[in-house]
């Protein structure tokens, strides 16, 4: 019998309501200009954003999950909470997050849900009617047919209640590190089953829509993140991983983090020049990496701006890409690149495993790996359909390559019971912040390269520690859930000057380390926090330094994304300003911090106490399964990791037919 899904009672669904409404409320305002005047208006009611809140959290959410989040709406009802006038319940938001920390988490993610959903909902038409008034035009183009761009990955169909499959090597995951090692065995002759957890999406289904996009190509629909909320999880999950959505910055792992790899015992990497010849540049050529395509956007002539003005070197990003890039169509990248020029995972290595003769079995969600007598044997998986319906699917293969990215690999591990004492220990995720500047002419950052410019300025400030400075694109819905909001009007007049503003962002190289668990259910769990002094210290220097980047680059005004809101205009003290953002709390859901990189969580190295594979991969205690993906870096390099984890497979790959 079918299990009904959880649903709030009438007094829980008006609490949520009246929450969604506390955050973007009906303002009125005097003015002559219509458009204003009913986007201030219009509120998270009149979009409905409520009843789409619970109908996600009623789809996504265990049972007792969904428990915890009526819970906290109970708790507000308590208090009247939906009777109150909008000053009250604005007031009683804030004093709620101050005085109940374990009640911080869910308010913000219910914050965040309500402007995903009240600046990236389409329409029927695939329009958002608070565009408009933000200047934003929304998608730029139609997604090409079928016919235009034919899926030409050979992708595995199974049905029933189970089935069994065979392979030579069962790779789990598509991404960066899967598809090299799933290219160069099925090249050598072995038959390669792929199982990739999302689906196979390519330009036909890139409606350059934020929100679709999220659910679709996202690991945990986007909204991923560690325990406690200290860190949003950005990473891929669709065919050929990160990759698809990344930001094509494809910087070589840096000599002195492969030295350092080196004496963690990795093999291969003695010989910095071998290693850059044979495996590097091999993968580097098969992407297409350039920078004859790469041009800066207004965001990063700001950026270019404040650097120059500071005395800063940077250089425009050396990017995967066809050299017919279309400039117009790339600020939509990180949702699917629709014109076809992004040299990802899913166009080069997985495209020439199927040519090989390899196959692809999406939705897949591995459960275990299949171990006896110390040997791998296979992958014990669920398939679900798109009907919702599930397949239990048993692979049978003597080599099993865990590559389902840091947070998903350990969990596979730890589901298995192998791995050793360090499966999970040692996850870095290059935690990234941002400051927004606002310009005195548009600046429309969603149009142009998402990221074409990098200054290593920054990058070893403490015990070889530091950040790199970025430029990244801008999209309604993420960032707005991630502005500062002292209330719904001033949060709306943030909004109004979206196409005026600049984000400059940090990507940390991490000093500290979290890790990855299971739940009480067997999924992935994520811990992490600034907890390290040296990652403190780095994150509040961040901030400052991206302050005096948006002063020295003209910004008229600047803000952070602490959940306070900290703005400085030009003609207000600086250094006071400066002053307040070292002084501001870092601590759980009181700044925005994001990983696209997670790296480290089943590292190779000669210790089995200390790591989870050996010198060339494969796991200390288990034989034929190997680690293939990012998870098996020794250490964070600090740089953007794609070219690393590709090379450091092709490597692997090497070892596992020598």
């Amino acid at each position: 019998m079918a299990v009904l899904a959880p649903a709030f009672d009438e007094t829980q669904s008006a609490t949520l309501a009246a929450l969604c409404e506390t955050y973007v409320p009906s303002v009125e305002v005097d003015g002559a200009d219509p458009v204003e005047r009913e986007f201030m208006a219009r509120s998270a009611t009149d979009l409905g954003v409520a009843g789409q809140i619970e109908a996600m959290l009623s789809e996504s959410l265990l049972p007792e999950e969904f428990a915890l989040v009526a819970a906290l709406l109970d708790g507000l009802a308590s208090q009247d909470f939906a009777s109150l006038p909008l000053e009250a319940r604005t007031q009683a938001v804030h004093g709620i997050r101050e005085m109940a920390p374990e009640a911080k988490l869910g308010l913000d993610r219910l914050k965040g849900l309500t402007f995903l959903f009240f600046y990236a909902l389409p329409d029927e038409q695939g329009s958002n009617p608070n565009w408009e008034a933000i200047g934003y035009p929304g998608p730029a183009s139609a997604p090409p047919d079928a016919a235009a761009a034919p899926k030409t990955i050979r992708v595995e169909e199974v049905s029933g209640e189970s089935t069994t499959l065979s392979a030579d090597a069962c790779v789990v995951g598509s991404g960066s590190g899967g598809s090299v090692i799933a290219a160069k065995l099925a090249a050598a002759g072995k038959k390669v089953l792929v199982l990739e957890m999302g689906g196979y999406r390519n330009e036909q289904d890139f409606n350059q829509l934020e929100l679709p996009g999220y659910q679709e190509l996202y690991y945990g629909g986007g909204l991923a993140g560690s325990e406690d909320g200290s860190i949003g999880i950005l990473a891929g999950q669709t065919l050929g991983g990160g990759s698809v959505v990344n930001y094509m910055n494809c910087i070589p792992t840096p000599e002195h983090i492969v030295a350092e790899w080196s004496e963690h015992g990795i093999v291969g990497l003695d010989d910095d020049e071998a290693y850059r010849r044979d495996h590097i540049e091999t993968v580097l050529e098969r992407i297409n990496a350039n920078t004859e395509a790469t041009t800066q956007n207004a965001s990063h002539r700001h950026l270019m701006d404040g650097l120059d003005a500071l005395g800063h070197e940077h250089r425009p990003i050396v990017r995967n890409t066809s050299l017919d890039d279309n400039p117009e169509n790339c600020g939509y990248c990180g949702t699917g690149c629709q014109h076809g020029c992004k040299r990802s995972a899913m166009k080069t290595w997985l495209q020439d495993a199927s040519d090989s003769g390899a196959s692809a079995l999406v939705g897949a969600h591995a459960e275990r790996i299949l171990v006896e007598d110390g040997r791998a044997t296979g992958v014990a998986a669920t398939v679900t359909h798109a009907d919702g319906s599930t397949t239990a699917v048993t692979v049978e293969a003597p080599t099993v390559v865990v590559a389902c990215g840091s947070v998903e690999s350990p969990a596979l591990l730890l589901r298995s019971g192998i791995g050793g004492p360090a499966v999970g220990k040692n996850l870095r995720l290059h935690p990234a912040f941002v400051v927004i500047g606002t310009y005195d002419e548009p600046v429309e950052g969603w149009r142009g390269q998402i990221q074409s410019l990098v200054s290593d300025a920054y990058a070893d400030l403490e015990d070889g520690c530091g950040f790199l400075i970025e430029g990244v694109g801008m999209s309604p819905g993420l960032i707005g859930g991630n502005y500062p909001w002292e209330n719904g009007a001033d949060h709306k007049r943030l909004m109004q000057a979206f196409r005026w503003q600049a984000p400059f962002i940090t990507v940390a190289r991490d000093h500290g380390a979290g890790e990855v668990v299971l739940d009480e259910h067997g999924r992935a769990l994520v811990r992490w926090g600034l907890d390290d002094p040296v990652d403190r210290r780095l994150a509040k220097r961040a901030h400052v330094e991206l302050c005096r980047l948006q002063q020295a680059a003209g910004a008229a005004e600047m803000f952070t994304l602490h959940r306070r809101e900290m703005r400085w205009k030009q003609g207000e003290d600086f250094d006071a300003f400066l002053a307040e953002v070292e002084a501001a709390s870092y601590e759980p859901n009181d700044v925005g911090c994001l990983s696209a990189h997670q790296m480290g969580s089943c590292r190779m190295g000669s210790d089995p106490q200390t790591s989870v594979a050996d010198g060339r991969g494969e796991l200390h205690d288990v034989k034929g399964v190997w680690i293939g993906d990012g998870s098996a870096f020794p250490t964070a390099p600090g740089v953007n990791p794609m070219v690393s984890i590709m090379a450091l497979a092709h490597r692997t790959a090497e070892q596992m037919l020598a």
